[in-house]
This record gives structure tokens, C-alpha cells and sequence, in this order.
């Protein structure tokens, strides 16, 4: 529990401090998550909205690329 904590303080320290900069790397790091929470919510919602459309997931690349979903266009979520 105080691991949790201590990573919290510093996560805000960091992200607070103005004069720490934080590596061009962790832009490519926040792409990469969103990327990967599309492609996984797309595998997701193909599954619970259209399941009889035939589709081929594209391979993460093509999500880190573009970082929008990549469904079929015939398949609408009901929200």
C-alpha cells in the first residue's frame, strides 16, 4: 500500500515539477497505449455488435499508425 502511495507522489512530482523534462518517449508510449486500447476495444465491440461481419483485425501497427478504430463500417455500436 505505501508502494502505491510513493509511486503516486512521484508520478505527480514529475508530472508537476517544471523543471523536469520527461523524455520524447513517453508521447510514443502514451501512442502505443491508446493504440493498443483500440485495437483491443475494437476486438471487443466486433464481437458484441457484429459478430456475423466477416472481419480481419489489422495488426496493432495500423492502430499505433492512424489511432482510430478500424471496424467494419457496416458495424455500429449500440451505446
Amino acid at each position: 500500500m505505501i508502494s502505491l502511495y510513493a509511486s503516486v507522489i512521484l508520478a505527480a512530482s514529475l508530472t508537476t515539477s517544471p523543471d523536469i523534462v520527461l523524455a520524447d518517449e513517453s508521447s510514443a508510449i502514451v501512442r502505443d497505449m491508446k493504440a493498443l486500447e483500440l485495437f483491443l476495444q475494437d476486438k471487443d465491440d466486433h464481437k458484441t455488435f457484429c459478430p456475423k461481419i466477416k472481419w480481419e483485425q489489422p495488426k496493432i501497427a495500423v492502430y499505433k499508425k492512424k489511432l482510430v478504430s478500424q471496424l467494419p463500417k457496416d458495424c455500429k455500436k449500440n451505446k
